[in-house]
């Protein structure tokens, strides 16, 4: 599945939906939700890989989304090579060092929401950090509404819409301008 697929669906809106709906009889595209939530991990002497995997059942795109590597407390002043280990385009894996961190002149690294596709692994190819790694999970659903359930939520909204009350003019007061 494409990356650009699910942002382009995540980038209609529910006017865009509703007009694609009656085009040519073409069929509005399923609902998109967005999920993210807080990423970290932390490789060190101890553990020097760390491993960013999702269920494979799962029919929602992950992305992971790394915004900052940084030296944690207890850093000794020595090159911190930081690598990912992910898959290219014609599924190989493939190794290659993001960060080379070190206390005396470079101690963190913005990464900008660097994004990758899980499965992704951390590893500490040199040095004895603590390298703190932090980003977001991201997690595109596509959900299967049918047109019962559309229409009935259509519906649901048109009466929404009737219930609200008119705004009114405010009064005046007297002896105020």
């Amino acid at each position: 599945r494409p990356r650009s697929m699910a942002a382009a669906l995540a980038s209609w809106g529910p006017e865009s939906r509703s007009r694609a709906g009656g085009v040519g009889g073409l069929r509005a595209p399923a609902p998109v939700t967005m999920d993210s939530f807080f990423f970290g991990c932390e490789l060190s002497g101890h553990t020097r890989s760390f491993t960013f995997k999702v269920e494979e059942e799962d029919d929602a795109e992950h992305v992971l989304a790394l915004t900052m590597l940084c030296l944690t407390e207890g850093a000794k002043d020595e090159c911190n090579v930081v690598e990912v280990v992910a898959r290219s385009h014609d599924h190989q894996e493939i190794a290659v060092p993001v960060a080379n961190l070190r206390l005396s002149c470079q101690p963190m690294l913005s990464l900008d929401d660097f994004q990758l596709q899980p499965p992704v692994t951390f590893r500490l190819k040199s040095g004895s950090g603590p390298v703190r790694i932090t980003g977001r999970h991201q997690i595109v659903t596509v959900s299967s509404v049918s047109e019962d359930e559309e229409s009935e939520e259509e519906g649901s909204e048109e009466n929404e819409e009737a219930e609200l009350c008119p705004i009114l003019p405010a009064k005046k007061q007297r002896g105020r301008p």
